[in-house]
Order: C-alpha cells, then sequence, then structure tokens
C-alpha cells in the first residue's frame, strides 16, 4: 500500500486543480459529477509522491494528459509508471491535443477500460 501522502504533496494538489490545462478542464467537464456512466474521478489527486490527474478509485484507473513537457522528462515518467503499476493501479494516457481534437474518442477509451476492470479491492 502506497504511504499516505505528505502535506506538501496534498497542498501541491489543491494548487494544481486552481491551474489546470485547457486539456484538463475538458477532460474534467466530461468525468466530474459522476458523468462518465456512474464513474466517480478524482482530479489532480495524490498517490504516495505523485498527483495524477484523474483518478477512479473503484477500478484504480489513473488517466494521465501529457503536455509538451512529457517530451523532456521521459525517465521520470517511466518510473513513475513503473512504481504505480507495482501499487496496482493501471493507467491510460492521452496527449493534450487527443484531449482536445478528440475528446469522445478518448471518453470511449476511458469507459471501455472502467468497464473491462474489475472493482479495486
Amino acid at each position: 500500500m502506497p504511504q499516505k501522502p505528505s502535506p506538501i504533496i496534498r497542498q501541491r494538489a489543491r494548487e494544481l486543480r486552481q491551474s489546470q490545462t485547457t486539456a484538463e478542464n475538458v477532460l474534467w467537464y466530461h468525468l466530474r459529477r459522476r458523468n462518465l456512466n456512474g464513474y466517480y474521478f478524482r482530479r489532480q489527486h495524490p498517490i504516495g509522491k505523485f498527483i495524477v490527474d484523474f483518478y477512479c478509485a473503484e477500478k484504480k484507473l489513473i488517466v494521465e494528459i501529457d503536455g509538451d513537457v512529457h517530451a523532456f522528462q521521459k525517465n521520470y515518467d517511466t518510473a513513475r509508471t513503473e512504481w504505480l503499476h507495482t501499487h496496482g493501479y493501471h493507467i491510460i494516457r492521452f496527449s493534450n491535443q487527443q484531449v482536445l481534437k478528440e475528446t469522445q474518442t478518448v471518453l470511449e477509451k476511458i469507459l471501455d477500460l472502467c468497464e473491462s476492470l474489475s472493482p479495486s479491492p
């Protein structure tokens, strides 16, 4: 089980919720309030020492939106993904452009994955 997020991580998550990217705002509009087939998502959610973009605890599903900065932090992203996988999380990634230009397809892929995953213990 991952360690409880530190107060610094929790504060940073709060700050990130206030400064979302356009792509994050678009996706959050469709995920919030159980809009995606009743699945409950959190945004900018701390898990261990990381903050994930969107998280569905029921399915242990993390949805990440990758902006341009991710091209420069591949090693960090790889280590982060491995740590999250090791702790039983499922991760699906989309680019900002996919979310903005193919929103319905992105939502369908997230829903398909939610439907295919067993409930989290």
